[in-house]
């Protein structure tokens, strides 16, 4: 893991951007997203070329869309080549899909939110995860396994951060004053030199590379604490809803392949991004494997397993308007979700459903 481009600081960064994204505004500048292979689709739709925002650098993170490249999964959907686009800190990822420069992005529902509130023509169409990857992590000697096991205890919080530690804590009725909030960077060293009890991170990622490390933690994910939320969800500018429809269709139906393919062996998306998407990364090939574990029990959960990957239910929905509430974001469940598209992929192709 490097630091200095945690995934929690494209959150921050993404979310100032969004606020002021014009509706009509010019795409920014993007990071350089390493070409992948293009193949012919073995069907008779053409559907040109996938341009596929992702909302960080090229690691396991995006195990399922790496393997639906390498497997021709987006060629046999009727796309003629893919263009995977590297996010990172000075990518916004809505932005780049507001001004129509990638059909799809991968995002968080907080900094979509933010940009439609801003006047953002943009819809979620679907979500990866099922939970939102913050936690709180400990050490396993010293476990942290509710939040009210906080109270009198020293927590690492990034200053990134704030705004989702103090809605956590607003979610369980938690004083801030009875917990110690000790100012952060990214890496966890201070709690594994005990200087602080807990560490404000992301489920899939610190507590992995401790582990590398020889370091046993204990996690405790604030989904499962007041502060549910679906997460890596996929965002489109709204009129691709219809004048792109089959485009997106079709995409989602190789992403679910893809993704189906990561749950079945999770080292296959590791070794796609150390050893070829995010090859300049330098990404330890074993933490990755790790990641990829982690990721898929929030990817492949009993409710995708029985409604198809992607799918969030209209409790998920109702759930992650609350959080966003809690954090002073007021938005509309019609205003920031649309499953009609994923509906009619799994109404036409009902055997995408039993792929986990």
């Amino acid at each position: 893991m490097t630091y200095t481009m945690d995934r929690r600081r494209l959150l921050a960064n993404s979310l100032r951007a969004a606020a002021g994204l014009a509706v009509l505004g010019s795409a920014p500048t993007l990071l350089a997203g390493c070409g992948d292979d293009e193949e012919t689709p073995a069907g008779p739709t053409n559907l040109g070329t996938l341009d596929y925002q992702l909302s960080w650098i090229k690691n396991v993170e995006f195990a399922g869309q790496y393997i639906a490249d390498t497997k021709g999964y987006y060629a046999a959907a009727g796309f003629t080549a893919v263009n995977l686009m590297a996010g990172g800190p000075n990518v916004s990822q809505d932005s780049v899909v507001a001004a129509g420069k990638a059909l799809v992005g991968i995002s968080s529902p907080d900094i979509t939110a933010a940009a439609i509130l801003k006047g953002a023509p943009l819809v979620l169409i679907g979500a990866q995860y099922q939970k939102n990857p913050f936690c709180i992590m400990s050490l396993k000697d010293k476990p942290i396994t509710t939040p009210q096991d906080m109270v009198g205890k020293k927590i690492g919080v990034q200053a990134t951060n704030e705004p989702v530690w103090a809605a956590f804590l607003k979610a369980n009725n938690l004083d801030p004053a009875s917990i110690t909030k000790v100012p952060a960077q990214f890496d966890p060293a201070p709690l594994v030199n005990k200087e602080v009890d807990g560490w404000f991170s992301f489920f899939t990622n610190e507590p992995n590379l401790l582990k590398t490390q020889g370091h046993e933690t204990a996690v405790m994910l604030l989904n499962d604490h007041g502060y549910p939320m679906v997460s890596e969800v996929y965002v489109v500018r709204k009129d691709s809803l219809t004048s792109k429809r089959d485009a997106l269709k079709a995409m989602l139906i190789a992403d679910i392949k893809g993704w189906a393919d990561s749950v079945k062996d999770p080292k296959l998306g590791a070794n796609l991004a150390a050893t070829k998407y995010g090859k300049d990364l330098g990404l330890n090939e074993a933490e990755q494997v790790l990641e990829s574990e982690a990721q898929n029990t929030v990817v492949a959960t009993d409710e995708t397993k029985a409604n198809g990957l992607f799918t969030i239910t209209d409790a998920k929905i109702t759930e992650t308007i609350a959080t966003l509430a809690l954090g002073g974001v007021t938005i509309t469940k019609e205003q920031l979700f649309d499953m009609s598209v994923l509906a009619e992929v799994y109404q036409e192709n009902p055997d995408l459903k039993g792929l986990l």
